[in-house]
């Protein structure tokens, strides 16, 4: 038996830990690897056109998956391009392994062709990023970079030279144990007795819920029924705290809607559960707060903290709930349930009113279409812009949807490439790319990858030929929009000429036609729905700064959105609240 190159040791290890594709663009120092991996049926390679999509890809595999994902770059500008897909994976808390090629060992620190230094490009979107400069080193130092990426959530980088890859590796590697979760984290007795004092203390509690509330549904609803708190969430937080919950006031932040904002503004204690949501001007200055974050980073960066909890939502809330005096008074959690549904039904009609007859069409009712005709457990990517909008405001979370999209990075471009990732996850379960057209373009080469692996991904292109998110916020300084405009093509002509199926909606009747169509195809879909460029959102709380910038530069815009079945949602929890 001939024996084992470092590359061909290095995709056993990347088997062992679970790993089943590999994403990324085959070239020079990467060679050695890609050919390990065509001789090793437990990992596939996966050729995109672009290395960022093989980052982002792999990024949404992790997130959809729980397990290590992994990609590829060669060296110097094929590896660069990870970076971007990275941080967005990094910040997302995904496991992903990146493999950044290098050039001759013999040649590093001397000016060599395409020469970078990965070992030090890719430090600030990793837990761990080191260099193998010999093949004895390759197993432990891969064997680390697995653990961090696991172990603390998030990404680990490994530079690898090519004549290091190609060489014979060492005797066979120990079989070093791997982590494949990352353990729940208690927090300490005293930390639980002040969160139980904070809470018997106050009148009136809110709950602000983001990503680390994963799993701890259940826990979350029990705890605001025995202390009548009303729930928001960031955007993070919506797929794991919205559905079932009778107490939800909405979403707050640049997106928001409903009552979130005056929730967390009007309560005595405000606790944010497994949230780093990031717009420190939308949280109160003048409440109590505590907050539970897995992350002790995390704790007290976007506000004043009065109680810092280091520790997992579930097992914090497990630890809490049974110790948590109950309240009898619910008046401010009623109160905040019919804000809430006062403030849905004054826009709902946004995308409601003669939409029949809208041309273009109403983002806000195709965002609405696609919630209704989308299959209970769907898995939606979501570009950045203007399409987060109308993911956050229309998407209806049941437990069993997936929404995946750049949150915490706000990367353009980013929903294709995740799509791919999470379709490869399993070819059977509907996988819908929300894009919108700037995102598309940016890396629309890798539609032709969902059409060489004949993936069936549904692409819904939110068409409005503008960057409308870039002229929300220069409208909002008070500047007029400048440089958004897009020139675009007939996308659908476009997914017909790559051996995809295509079709252009510019008329809200063939709106339902066509996305059903899309959904019944079993290839790749791309359904180009041609939308009103002046269709804006504007956040739930307004600055007088920002009404003067809108004066300034804007004369018709439609400024409010409509919030799909939430409105019906919000009205149904009326029904709980106790009648005089």
């Amino acid at each position: 038996m001939a024996k084992q190159n470092v590359a061909e040791q290095f995709v056993d290890i990347l088997a062992r830990a679970g790993v089943r594709r590999l994403y990324g663009v085959v070239g020079d120092s990467l060679n050695p690897v890609v050919d390990a991996v065509r001789r090793n049926s437990a990992v596939e390679w996966v050729q995109v056109r672009h290395e960022e999509t093989a980052a982002f890809a792999a990024g949404a595999e992790a997130q959809i998956t729980g397990r290590l994902a992994a990609c590829a770059g060669s060296c110097g500008p094929g590896n660069l391009h990870l970076i971007n897909g990275l941080y967005d994976a990094h910040r997302s808390m995904a496991p992903v392994l990146a493999l950044a090629s290098h050039i001759p060992s013999a040649e590093i620190g001397l000016g060599y062709f395409q020469e970078t230094h990965p070992d030090q490009l890719f430090r600030e979107c990793s837990h761990y990023c080191e260099l193998i400069s010999s093949p004895k080193q390759m197993p432990r130092l891969l064997h680390t970079a697995i653990q961090n990426a696991v172990g603390r959530g998030g990404v680990s980088v490994v530079t690898l030279p090519g004549d290091v890859a190609s060489a014979p590796a060492p005797e066979k590697a120990a079989a070093t144990a791997l982590v494949t979760s990352r353990p729940t984290v208690r927090p300490g007795d005293a930390e639980i007795d002040a969160l139980v004092r904070m809470i018997d203390e106050a009148g009136r509690v809110t709950l602000f819920c983001g990503s680390g509330t994963a799993g701890a549904h259940a826990e979350v609803m029990e705890l605001a029924g025995k202390i009548k708190s009303p729930v928001g969430h960031a955007l993070r937080g919506k797929e794991f705290i919205q559905y079932d919950n009778e107490f939800d006031v909405g979403m707050s932040g640049l997106l928001g809607y409903g009552a979130a904002y005056e929730a967390t503004h009007e309560c005595e204690l405000l606790i944010l559960l497994g949230t780093d949501f990031p717009y420190n001007a939308f949280l109160p200055d003048d409440v109590l707060i505590a907050q539970v974050d897995v992350r002790p980073e995390h704790l007290g960066r976007r506000s004043r903290l009065d109680l810092a909890v280091w520790g997992d939502v579930r097992e914090t809330l497990r630890c809490l709930i049974p110790r948590v005096r109950p309240k009898d008074d619910r008046r401010f959690l009623d109160r905040m349930l019919r804000k809430h549904a006062d403030a849905l039904e004054g826009v709902v009609k946004a995308y409601t009113r003669k939409v029949e007859k809208h041309v273009p069409l109403h983002p806000e009712y195709v965002a609405s279409v696609l919630d209704e005709l989308a299959d209970d457990d769907a898995v939606f990517t979501v570009d950045t812009g203007m399409c987060n909008v109308w993911a956050a405001r229309y998407l209806t979370p049941n437990g069993r949807r997936r929404v995946i999209g750049s949150f915490s990075h706000g990367s353009m471009a980013n929903a294709l490439p995740m799509a791919i990732g999470a379709q490869f996850t399993d070819r059977r379960r509907q996988v819908v790319s929300m894009s919108g057209d700037g995102g598309f373009t940016m890396l629309m080469g890798d539609f032709l990858t969902l059409v060489q692996y004949d993936l069936p991904v549904k692409v819904v292109l939110f068409n409005n030929s503008s960057l409308g998110m870039v002229e929300l916020e220069m409208l909002v300084a008070g500047l007029p929009s400048y440089g958004t405009a897009n020139k675009n093509p007939d996308f659908a002509l476009v997914a017909r000429a790559c051996g995809a199926y295509g079709v252009r909606v510019e008329k809200p009747r063939q709106l339902a036609g066509a996305l059903r169509d899309a959904f019944r195809h079993k290839g790749p879909a791309l359904v180009d729905v041609v939308t009103d460029p002046n269709a804006l959102s504007i956040p739930p709380k307004i600055s007088a700064e920002m009404v003067t910038g809108f004066a300034l530069s804007a004369s018709k815009i439609v400024l409010d959105g409509g919030v799909g079945r939430m409105l019906q949602m919000a009205r149904s929890n009326l029904r709980n609240m106790r009648r005089p």
